[in-house]
């Protein structure tokens, strides 16, 4: 998917071009996993739909959660969801900043020649 060490730097639109599909990538992520928490609040928890989608938000910006949790079921998948957003957090910041990384790295492998070029 990126270039490789001995290729050129690629063009600063086809970078932005890539950042903005990696950022696509992520939302995507975050998405899926904000709609398993909902699901999970509305169906295990019995939250309603606006409950739920706060519930599962709070979780997964890291924030902890608003509503009672009065079954034991509901409380093992809100502890799962929890271990679960954090997961997701690292993961989407990778998304996003990889190609960021990738290409900080590429300089470093370039001659200066190559720099100027681009």
């Amino acid at each position: 998917m990126f270039e490789s060490r001995t290729a050129p730097l690629i063009p600063r639109h086809a970078f932005l071009r890539r950042m903005v599909t990696f950022f696509g990538l992520a939302i995507v992520v975050a998405a899926m996993a904000l709609a398993i928490g909902v699901l999970g609040y509305h169906f295990i928890a019995g939250f309603g739909w606006i409950d739920s989608l706060l519930n599962a938000s709070m979780i997964l910006g890291g924030m902890g959660p608003v509503g009672e949790l009065n079954s034991d079921a509901a409380k093992l998948f809100a502890s799962f969801y929890a271990l679960f957003s954090g997961l997701v957090f690292i993961s989407v910041m990778g998304i996003v900043l990889a190609p960021a990384a990738h290409r900080a790295l590429h300089l470093f492998h370039l001659d200066e020649q190559d720099i100027n070029k681009s």
